[in-house]
């Protein structure tokens, strides 16, 4: 094959490959991320834009993502434990990892199990399994009604409500089981504490 011949299939080629890659860019790099978003934002806008949850004027928190409410002299509801980071850290979701024989795990459960007794005035056997152990994510949202219901006499007397009023808002802000067979009844700390602050 001739030099010349040489030289001038491997520039067709090159640019036949740039304009390729120009062309995949302007596809895969800004086209369909675009029609991505714009679909999202038009059929899912909240879910899209992380379901961000506002008190008058101001955003609060996020429906999907759990925070710590361990403040205020024990005035609302707590979370699930949380192994993310040093707690409900976004940046450093994840799950402890430790088995369920660990012995450091085993140690964080009956620590966390006295204090929720000591706080909620409950024996350690009524204290349900998600008070004590974190999520997957470190980020879990949701309670159990089991855990919620433990915590209302503690919310009423903390902040001068009837028990009735505090168990009234816990069955309002409780979810069902999706499509009423999948997952586990669950209670949402974030919107539960907005009504209790509404109250």
């Amino acid at each position: 094959m001739p030099r010349n011949s040489f030289s001038s299939d491997f520039l067709r080629q090159s640019f036949v490959g740039l304009k390729l890659l120009v062309v995949m860019t302007v596809l895969l790099g800004v086209a369909y991320p675009a029609v991505v978003w714009g679909v999202g934002q038009v059929t899912w806008n909240g879910n899209a834009n992380g379901q961000i949850v506002s008190a008058g004027s101001k955003d609060v928190g996020s429906k999907s993502i759990g925070q710590n409410f361990t403040v205020k002299d024990n005035q609302w509801f707590h979370s699930r434990p949380s192994a993310a980071g040093d707690g409900y850290d976004g940046l450093a979701s994840a799950a402890s990892n430790l088995g369920p024989s660990n012995p450091v795990l085993l140690k964080l459960i009956t620590q966390r199990q006295k204090e929720i007794s000591t706080v909620e005035g409950v024996p350690v056997s009524a204290i349900p399994a998600d008070a004590v152990t974190a999520s997957a994510s470190g980020l879990d949202p949701y309670i159990s009604p089991d855990y919620a219901a433990l915590q209302v006499k503690r919310v009423a007397e903390k902040r001068g409500l009837s028990e009735s009023v505090v168990r009234k808002l816990v069955t309002d802000n409780t979810y069902g089981r999706q499509l009423g067979f999948l997952g586990e009844p669950k209670v949402n700390v974030l919107e539960l504490n907005l009504a209790l602050a509404r109250e």
